[in-house]
């Protein structure tokens, strides 16, 4: 008879489902599935906190704010338009600020000004995104070094049982070996998904602000 059959034949139905429960399962993991569960809630942390940062940067009314600007350039107001800007507590604000900064100065450094500031306010929201990717990365890595170390100590069983080797002397290590691979790549999977829609989002904001840094300088290109 098989391994498998001896072994649905030896447990109790009760047993085995107690066994395939997932939070029992989580438990046979060792300690690899705690550094898991921890690189998980660090992915979903930073994951959560930089959707919010970069939705509310999605949601600012850059259109109305650069109809104001326009406005007071027009009207030569360009104290109002720098106090407007800096007032407005957003990349595209701080963007457009740093460019009235500059007036006076050839347009050519104009737009280098407002460039750089845009790779600044950029890099503020990639802020921590890059560990969401080696959560995606580390979770089946993790999760193959726990199949390992299960399986030697599965065989280190064998050796120190000689030739009174059961199931239930095994199961410990081979739970762990199992388990770690299943944890791993599901941490995975959730941490590349989550990378790549923290990723969609920032490729918006950054759409959106080559397009409104062009708007002002078009509006500096404008005859007064």
């Amino acid at each position: 008879m098989s391994l498998i059959n001896s072994i649905l034949l030896q447990a109790d139905p009760t047993e085995v489902a107690e066994k395939i429960s997932v939070l029992t399962l989580a438990t046979k993991g060792g300690w690899v599935m705690l550094v898991l569960v921890c690189l998980l809630v660090l992915a979903l942390y930073i994951s959560i906190e930089r959707y919010l940062v970069l939705n509310h940067a999605l949601k600012d009314d850059s259109t109305n704010f650069m109809n104001n600007i326009r406005e007071y350039v027009h009207k030569g107001d360009i104290d109002g338009a720098r106090t407007l800007a800096k007032s407005t507590d957003t990349s595209i604000g701080r963007m457009v600020a740093k460019g009235l900064s500059r007036l006076g100065r050839p347009l050519s450094d104009i737009q280098t000004a407002v460039e750089n500031e845009g790779k600044l306010e950029v890099a503020k929201l990639e802020k921590r995104v890059s560990l969401v990717a080696t959560v995606a990365s580390l979770g089946p890595m993790l999760g193959f070094l726990g199949t390992v170390t299960g399986m030697v100590k599965a065989f280190q069983d064998m050796a120190h049982a000689g030739n009174n080797i059961d199931i239930q002397l095994l199961s410990t290590g081979i739970y762990e070996a199992m388990v770690t691979t299943i944890g791993g790549l599901i941490v995975g999977i959730i941490a590349y998904f989550l990378y790549n829609l923290l990723v969609n989002r920032i490729n918006k904001v950054v759409m959106e602000l080559e397009v409104r840094s062009m708007e002002f300088m078009d509006l500096l290109h404008e005859p007064a």
